[in-house]
C-alpha cells in the first residue's frame, strides 16, 4: 500500500451514498466489547458444561490467544494490504483498510464494525470447530476472541491515547512507524512478534 495521502482530520471521507451503509462503516470503540465479551462468557460456560476440564480449557485458551496474534498479522499483511488491480476491488480495499491509512485519526473507523467482525468471527468459529476435537472449540475460541478484542481496543488506544509506560510506548511507536514511515513493515498491531519472525520489522538505528 503506497503512502499517498494522510489526513489528521477527526473524520474521514464519506464512503457510501446510502446513509444506512455509511452508518455500518462506523462504530464506537466500545461496541466490540459489548458484542464479544458475551461470546467469551457463553463459550467458556459451554466449556464447563461439556466438561472439557480445567487444564484443557487453560491450554486451549492460551492457544487461541497465540493463534489470534498470527491471524492478526496474516490478515493485516496479506489481506488488508493486498492491493488489487481491478477498479471494483480497489474500491473494496479502500473500504476495508485504505481509508484508515488515509484518515488514521478517525475514531469511528479504528475498530472493526460488526458488519465485518461478526461474519469473520462466525467463519473462524466454524473453521476451528472443524479442525479441533469435539468441544475443544469452547476453550480455544474464548482465547481467540479475547485476542481480537485486545487488538481492536489497543488499536483505538494507540491512535488516541498518550501512554506513559515504556511497553505501550513501544507498541504505539511500532504502529505509528507503519502509518507514517513505511506501510510495508510493522503489520503487528498488538504485538511486533510476527514482524520479527517474518522479517517485516523496522530496522533500528544504531547509535555511534
Amino acid at each position: 500500500m503506497a503512502k499517498n495521502f494522510v489526513s489528521n482530520s477527526q473524520e474521514s471521507v464519506r464512503m457510501f451514498k446510502s446513509n444506512f451503509l455509511e452508518s455500518l462503516s462506523k462504530v464506537h470503540y466500545f461496541v466490540p466489547i459489548i458484542i464479544f465479551v458475551p461470546v467469551i462468557l457463553v463459550t467458556s460456560y459451554f466449556a464447563y458444561d461439556r466438561n472439557i476440564g480445567v487444564s484443557n480449557y487453560i491450554w486451549l485458551f492460551i492457544a487461541g490467544l497465540f493463534v489470534w496474534t498470527l491471524t492478526e498479522y496474516v490478515m493485516h499483511r496479506f489481506v488488508f494490504h493486498f492491493v488489487p488491480k481491478a477498479k471494483w476491488a480497489l474500491r473494496l480495499h479502500f473500504i476495508f483498510h485504505g481509508v484508515h491509512h488515509d484518515y488514521p485519526s478517525d475514531a469511528k473507523r479504528l475498530v472493526m464494525p460488526p458488519s465485518a467482525s461478526i461474519p469473520l468471527a462466525t467463519g473462524f468459529y466454524f473453521l476451528f470447530n472443524a479442525l479441533l476435537p469435539t468441544n475443544y472449540i469452547f476453550g480455544f475460541f474464548p482465547g481467540f476472541i479475547l485476542g481480537y478484542l485486545f487488538y481492536d481496543i489497543s488499536h483505538y488506544a494507540i491512535h488516541h491515547f498518550n501512554f506513559k509506560g515504556n511497553f505501550w510506548k513501544r507498541i504505539k511507536q511500532h504502529h505509528m512507524l507503519h502509518h507514517y514511515q513505511d506501510p510495508t513493515k510493522g503489520y503487528g498491531v498488538s504485538s511486533p512478534l510476527w514482524d520479527k519472525i517474518f522479517n517485516s520489522d523496522f530496522i533500528k538505528k544504531q547509535n555511534g
